[in-house]
């Protein structure tokens, strides 16, 4: 029989520890040579990212200890790796330099000359060029400021030496994708004030004999037109997503310029742009292609006007699909109940292969099923969330009483939420602790309409909204109003601390690597790097006209308001919200009478990628809750909470 103890304390068979080895986490996948190939990061090794491919007879490692395939071009980073029948070509985290790995002897040599100052020079989005080139975005500090950069494509070549310069036609870029044919080159480009979901432009240019570019034109996007990927069809055509009907959707271009959509569908086919090379779409012949749609896998028939789903168990795809050499598609994909995994579909049944074993997961009943729901703001819009409920079949709750409820602010602001097993979320279920992850306003998935509901409107909209999810779930009787939390990172650290500081709906949050003074995190001379400086003019307003909003929505101006104590996680070695931000606002909160707690971990950036600093990050949110809420945490370390 199940034990009676109350939501919160109940013991769980997943540890931190578990969740820190359930992040291996697969990215940057395609098939070379009929082979499947894709990176891995590895929070046992400190985050490392190898390279590895299945043979059929297992995984193979291509790329050992000590490299590490990544990049911080944009800060996010792009496509690492690129794979010949005898070379791999990647960029190597420490430096930031090209290198390529002779595949048959394991030698490793660099092919971009040594950057005057560490990482002050990089490359990403590697792709194949003209004859052994491979074709880049180079990126350069040109100064002092994180805004100091500039960026060109370039033709790097295998021997090594001074790259090439091809072109810079934006401040921002992807690199080029050569035709069949070897006559035309193709890319993406935007500028400040905005992101790639805003507004991008695509930019064609003839490939000269020797090589170089002529001059590039534009033959789709603009201002109000975002273009998220591209390929060559033929040599006279390109397959590109954007948005000129507010979803990204497939469409035909000609060198002329004359656009066809090939799914005139309110769906969203495409995704935010926030690391280059990324790729929702493949084609698969006889004007069929394998798109993802908010997640899902589908096939785009043209002929029919169709969009089918299969393999529907898998709802979340990662941007990296490809075709598989028996016209298939493989992916990067999870489920309800299913962990990320390197997997293989076949188109004509939908049967599921998985070519990366699933981690050691506990039994089912310890693992919380998110239920798709759709929630209402005050003005009646639509708030998308997933729910998981607490979840453990050796406890039950006493009669009466509710469990305590988190609500999950994604990052972005431009991200989203997918209905899919987390352990990261299990870690709290299965201790009676209940999660809702909300898509507010903002978020990517719904069309622009809903993207664009967050114009001007951070830290109003995305509060509201997460507030009226929490504030549902205790009217529907499902959450206890006294225990709701509100946890996120980065953009959701910022919302989480909003929340904290306007409403009154939650008692705790847990706020990772944030934005919490925004006049100084962005522009020139900004605390934050040159991609996001000017992000929050579309999303606070442009200065100096807005400069009273800003103040205003900074959570650090407003710390007298917390409505209860907080936890802040940081990476010393964050270039996007630097530990400076967390510190201003905990050297604040000194004898203020707040509970808080600051935990730092050196050598982390942008999220948290070691196993050591995830499960120390996790056992105290857990030991956090437990503090504020009344419930005893066995086995986690006590968290001691300031004032």
């Amino acid at each position: 029989m199940p034990e009676i103890a109350p939501f919160g304390s109940w013991t769980s068979p997943i540890a931190a520890a578990d969740v820190a080895t359930a992040g291996v986490t697969p990215q940057w996948l395609d098939v070379v040579a009929g082979e499947v190939w894709w990176a891995e990061a590895r929070p046992a090794e400190a985050g490392r990212v190898a390279v590895v491919r299945s043979t059929g007879e297992g995984i193979e490692e291509v790329l050992p200890a000590p490299w590490s395939a990544r990049n911080r071009v944009h800060e996010y980073g792009g496509r690492p790796w690129l794979a010949t029948a005898t070379s791999l070509v990647f960029t190597n985290w420490d430096d930031q330099r090209g290198y390529v790995r002779d595949l048959a002897t394991g030698t490793t040599v660099p092919c971009t000359p040594e950057p005057p100052a560490p990482q002050s020079i990089r490359y990403g989005d590697l792709r194949r060029g003209k004859g052994s080139q491979v074709w880049a975005v180079r990126e350069r500090e040109t100064g002092p400021q994180r805004t100091d950069v500039a960026r060109d494509l370039v033709a790097i070549s295998p021997e090594g030496g001074e790259p090439r310069v091809l072109a810079a036609s934006h401040h921002f870029l992807t690199a080029p994708q050569l035709s069949p044919g070897g006559t035309h080159a193709a890319w993406l480009g935007w500028n400040h004030p905005a992101m790639p979901w805003d507004g991008t432009e695509l930019c064609v240019a003839e490939v000269r004999d020797d090589g170089s570019f002529g001059p590039h034109r534009v033959l789709a996007g603009g201002p109000d037109v975002a273009v998220c990927q591209l390929d060559w069809e033929d040599e006279e055509h390109l397959l590109a997503l954007l948005d000129p009907n507010g979803w990204w959707n497939p469409h035909r271009i000609s060198l002329s310029g004359e656009l066809t959509n090939l799914a005139e569908a309110r769906a969203e086919l495409g995704g935010a742009l926030w690391k280059i090379g990324s790729r929702w779409m493949v084609p698969l012949g006889e004007r069929r292609h394998a798109v993802i749609d908010a997640g899902k896998l589908a096939v785009l028939d043209e002929t029919t006007g169709s969009l089918e789903h299969v393999a529907t168990e898998l709802t979340a795809w990662s941007p990296s699909i490809a075709v598989a050499g028996d016209g298939g598609i493989v992916g990067i994909a999870a489920g309800p109940r299913r962990e990320t995994a390197v997997v293989h579909v076949d188109l004509s049944d939908g049967a599921i292969t998985e070519l990366t074993a699933q981690p050691g997961l506990p039994d089912p009943g310890y693992l919380s099923v998110p239920e798709q729901r759709v929630f209402h703001d005050a003005e009646g819009e639509p708030v998308p969330a997933y729910v998981y409920p607490p979840a453990n079949p050796d406890f039950r709750a006493p009669e009466g009483d509710l469990p305590p409820y988190v609500v999950h602010a994604h990052g972005g602001p431009t991200g989203r939420n997918y209905p899919v097993l987390d352990l990261d979320f299990s870690y709290l279920t299965s201790r009676g602790i209940g999660v809702v992850a909300v898509d507010y306003g903002g978020s990517t998935g719904y069309g622009r309409r809903f993207r664009q509901r967050l114009r001007e409107q951070w830290g109003v909209v995305d509060v509201g909204d997460c507030a009226a999810v929490a504030e549902a779930l205790v009217a529907e009787g499902i959450a206890d109003p006294d225990r709701l939390a509100i946890r996120g990172g980065s953009a959701g650290g910022f919302t989480s601390a909003a929340s904290m500081t306007t409403v009154r709906t939650y008692r705790a949050a847990t706020i990772k690597f944030p934005i919490l003074d925004l006049e100084p995190w962005t522009g020139a001379g900004g605390e934050t790097h040159d991609f996001e400086s000017r992000y929050l003019e579309g999303l606070i307003g442009a200065l100096p006209g807005t400069a009273k909003r800003w103040v205003e929505r900074s959570p650090i101006t407003n710390i007298g308001d917390l409505a209860g104590p907080v936890l802040l996680l940081q990476g010393l070695e964050d270039e996007i919200c630097p530990p400076e931000q967390a510190q201003r606002f905990v050297d604040s909160l000194a004898g203020s009478g707040i509970a808080h707690a600051h935990l730092t971990f050196e050598g982390e950036q942008h999220g948290f990628r070691k196993a050591s600093t995830i499960v120390a990050a996790l056992e105290a949110e857990l030991a956090f809750y437990g503090a504020v809420f009344g419930f005893p945490t066995p086995g986690v370390p006590s968290l001691d909470l300031s004032r």
